[in-house]
């Protein structure tokens, strides 16, 4: 891989977990004056279906046990640290890019399932999860391109996510996510 698409892919990873840390730190805000004010009208609360108060008060919004936007807040942090590393030239294992990978992997299926949720279960949405997501999603696809070559999988399969990759057929993958989940709100809100 070129080293200037490598930095750009870095440098997308640093920029997606800047955006994901500062929608979880604000939604930390919100769900702390929520603790202090059970009443208190939140700034996300922006109509019936984008309310974060509704959202913030079911149980996953806190499913292990504290709010999910702490959990939010440390994986953004450590991804943006580490997009930093790769943004200014920095060399990485292939070990320690595999791992954080494998952690936006986790966050996209957590992120799937808690969206899921919201819409079809708490019956809202709350627009810094959008954001989070949307996060974790540019995320995902920057360290798949980033690790396609050192993916720990047959050499087949490594190199047809290579063609596919080459073709930006990628791409594809990830808005079909997107896609998935605006059927979803469209299904259930309008």
């Amino acid at each position: 891989m070129k080293q200037s698409l490598q930095k750009t892919l870095y440098g997308t990873v640093t920029v997606a977990s800047a955006v994901g840390f500062i929608a979880s730190f604000l939604q930390m805000i919100e769900k702390i004056e929520l603790l202090k004010n059970p009443q208190a009208v939140l700034s996300c609360n922006i109509n019936a279906v984008f309310s974060c108060t509704n959202i913030l008060n079911a149980w996953q919004s806190s499913v292990f046990g504290f709010p999910n936007s702490l959990l939010c807040i440390t994986f953004f942090a450590l991804t943006m640290a580490i997009g930093l590393v790769g943004w200014t030239g920095g060399i990485m294992s292939k070990k320690l890019r595999l791992w954080f990978m494998g952690m936006a992997l986790f966050f996209i299926a957590f992120g799937f399932w808690y969206l899921a949720q919201s819409i079809f279960v708490v019956g809202g949405l709350c627009i810094f999860c959008i954001f989070c997501y949307a996060a974790v999603l540019t995320i995902s696809g920057a360290w798949l391109r980033i690790n396609q070559a050192d993916l720990p999988i047959s050499i087949n399969n490594r190199q047809a996510i290579g063609r596919m990759i080459a073709k930006n057929n990628d791409i594809f993958i990830w808005l079909s996510i997107v896609a998935i989940i605006i059927a979803e709100m469209i299904i259930k809100f309008f």
